[in-house]
C-alpha cells in the first residue's frame, strides 16, 4: 500500500513515476493471483485425474503440459480454451427431486458450461441417473451417480440440538453395491416427504396462508416426493410471498413456523449405509448447520469421508480448517437447482483445485473398485438375471431382451468394465482373477430375458 501511495504522489515526475508505476503494476498482478507452472505434485495429480476422466477415450494427456495453476491451486489453460480445463460439478439436482431441469437437460447445460464430470445428487432418489448417463454419452462427459440423503442429527447432550443434516453419497458408474438396501431407506424417506409436505400445507392454513395439496403435487410432478421447494413455489403461485427466498426466510426455514420433519434416518446411520454400499460420504453445506463441529465429530466416527468446503464464491477457510482437523476430504459443488435469478450459483461455477479433484478420486476409486468387484463376484457366485440386472442397472450399454446366453452375459460385463474401470484397474491382479472366474462359469437363466 505504501508503494501505491508513493506512485500516486510522484505521478507528475515522468521518469520516476513511470518506473514506479510499472513496479506497482507487477505487484498488483502478483497479489491478484499470478499464473505459474504446475508443481510436480499438481502435474501428477492432473495426469491421474485425466486418466480417470478420459478412461474410455484417447489422446487426453497432451493437454496436461499446457496447463498452469493460479495462486489458489486452480488449473487454467495456457491457450485460454475452456475445454482444456477439467471442471468437476459435484452437487446438482434435477426434476427427479426439487430441480427445474430434466436430467438430460441438466447434462446439456453442464456441458455448455464446460463441465467434464457431473454428479447428479437428487434428494433421496437415484431415479434420474440412467437418463443422465444416456445424455452424457452425447457429450463425452463423465457422470457420477449420486444422491443427497435427508437425515436428522439427534443430540446426545445439552450443548447439542436436533437439526436436519444432508449427506451426499457418490457411487461408481455401476451404482451402489447393494442397491436394494439403499433404496429401502430412500423410499422410506420419500414416503416421509409426502407426510411432511402435507403437514407444512396444514401449518400454512393455520397461518392464514392457504395452498392446495393438489397444487403442490402438480408442481412436484408425477412420482416425485414433494419437498419444501415445491411448497414454496405453491406459495408464490398463491400470492402469499413474492419469491422463493421470501417463502423460506419467513416460513419454511429449519424450525420455521411452517417447517416439519419427515422420516429422516439418523445422520450417522446414513453415513454407515453409504459406506456399506460402496459410496463416498460427504457432508453437504456445513455452513448451514448450527453446530457443525459436534456433527462433524460424530460423523467422522461413523465413517464420513469429506465435507463441502468450496463454493462458487471461493473456499471457506473456517470449514477448510475444520476438514483438516478431522482429516476429511475438501470438495464442493454449486448445489444447482435451475431456479434462475441472481441468488443461484451456476453449474460448474465452483473452482475445485486439481489437487482437491485428485484427493477425491484417490479416496473414491478404491471404494468404487471394491463395489464393482463385489457386484461382479455376486454374479459369478449366483449367475442369475437378477444379479445381471444389478450390474447393468446404470449401464450405458444395450441390454438383451427375448433371449440370453452366457456369451452375451460376458459381452455385457466386458463392455461395462471397459466403461467403469481404467486399463490399470482392469489388469490388476484382483480383477484378472475375477475375469478368469468369469471365463470358467456356467449360466442357467431362470428367465428368458434380461431385466
Amino acid at each position: 500500500m505504501a508503494g501505491e501511495a508513493y506512485a500516486i504522489q510522484t505521478a507528475n515526475n515522468s521518469s520516476c513515476g513511470s518506473k514506479k508505476g510499472k513496479e506497482n503494476k507487477k505487484k498488483k498482478k502478483k497479489r491478484g493471483g499470478s499464473k505459474k507452472k504446475m508443481t510436480v505434485e499438481q502435474t501428477l495429480g492432473l495426469k491421474s485425474v485425466r486418466e480417470w476422466v478420459f478412461s474410455d477415450q484417447s489422446g487426453s494427456f497432451a493437454a496436461a503440459a499446457s496447463c498452469v495453476v493460479d495462486d489458489f491451486g486452480v488449473q487454467k489453460s495456457l491457450n485460454g480454451r475452456r475445454g482444456d480445463k477439467l471442471v468437476f460439478e459435484l452437487h446438482s439436482h434435477s426434476k427427479c427431486s426439487d430441480g427445474f431441469l430434466s436430467p438430460s437437460k441438466l447434462v446439456e447445460r453442464a456441458h455448455g458450461n464446460g463441465v467434464k464430470v457431473l454428479a447428479l445428487t437428487d434428494h433421496d432418489t437415484m431415479s434420474g441417473v440412467t437418463e443422465a448417463l444416456d445424455a452424457a454419452c452425447r457429450f463425452g462427459m463423465k457422470i457420477i451417480p449420486g444422491v443427497e440423503i435427508s437425515t436428522i442429527f439427534s443430540p446426545r447432550g445439552e450443548s447439542e440440538s436436533e437439526e436436519p443434516v444432508h449427506i451426499l453419497a457418490y457411487y461408481s458408474s455401476c451404482g451402489p453395491a447393494s442397491f436394494d438396501n439403499l433404496e429401502k431407506v430412500l423410499a422410506n424417506i420419500r414416503d416421509g416427504r409426502f407426510i411432511r409436505a402435507k403437514i407444512m400445507v396444514e401449518k400454512l392454513h393455520k397461518l392464514k396462508l392457504p395452498i392446495k395439496w393438489e397444487q403442490v403435487c402438480r408442481i412436484a410432478g408425477k412420482g416425485v416426493a414433494p419437498g419444501r421447494l415445491h411448497v414454496a413455489r405453491a406459495m408464490v403461485e398463491a400470492g402469499h410471498v413474492e419469491n422463493l427466498k421470501q417463502a423460506f426466510a419467513r416460513y419454511l426455514f429449519d424450525g420455521g413456523p411452517a417447517y416439519s420433519t419427515g422420516n429422516e434416518p439418523l445422520v450417522e446411520e446414513a453415513v454407515k449405509l453409504i459406506c456399506s454400499t460402496g459410496g463416498v460420504a460427504v457432508l453437504a453445506h456445513p455452513w448451514a448447520l448450527k453446530n457443525p463441529v459436534a456433527i462433524v465429530r460424530r460423523l467422522k466416527e461413523a465413517g464420513l469421508h469429506g465435507m463441502e468446503v468450496y463454493r462458487s464464491d471461493g473456499k471457506l477457510s473456517v470449514f477448510s480448517d475444520l476438514a483438516d482437523s478431522f482429516g476429511l476430504l475438501k470438495i464442493g459443488g454449486s448445489d444447482y437447482h435451475g431456479r434462475g435469478g441472481h441468488g443461484e450459483s451456476e453449474l460448474g461455477s465452483v473452482n475445485l483445485p486439481v489437487l482437491a479433484q485428485h484427493d477425491f478420486l484417490k479416496v473414491a476409486r478404491p471404494i468404487w473398485f471394491g463395489a464393482i468387484k463385489n457386484i461382479i463376484e455376486n454374479f459369478i457366485d449366483e449367475p442369475s438375471d437378477t444379479n445381471l440386472a444389478s450390474i447393468t442397472r446404470f449401464a450405458r450399454t444395450p441390454v438383451l431382451k427375448g433371449g440370453s446366453s452366457l456369451s452375451c452375459c460376458k459381452d455385457i460385463i466386458d463392455r461395462c468394465l471397459s466403461l467403469w474401470l481404467t486399463n490399470e484397474e482392469i489388469h490388476s491382479a484382483e480383477f484378472e482373477a475375477i475375469i478368469l472366474k468369469l471365463s470358467h462359469m456356467t449360466f442357467n437363466s431362470d428367465d428368458s430375458s434380461f431385466l
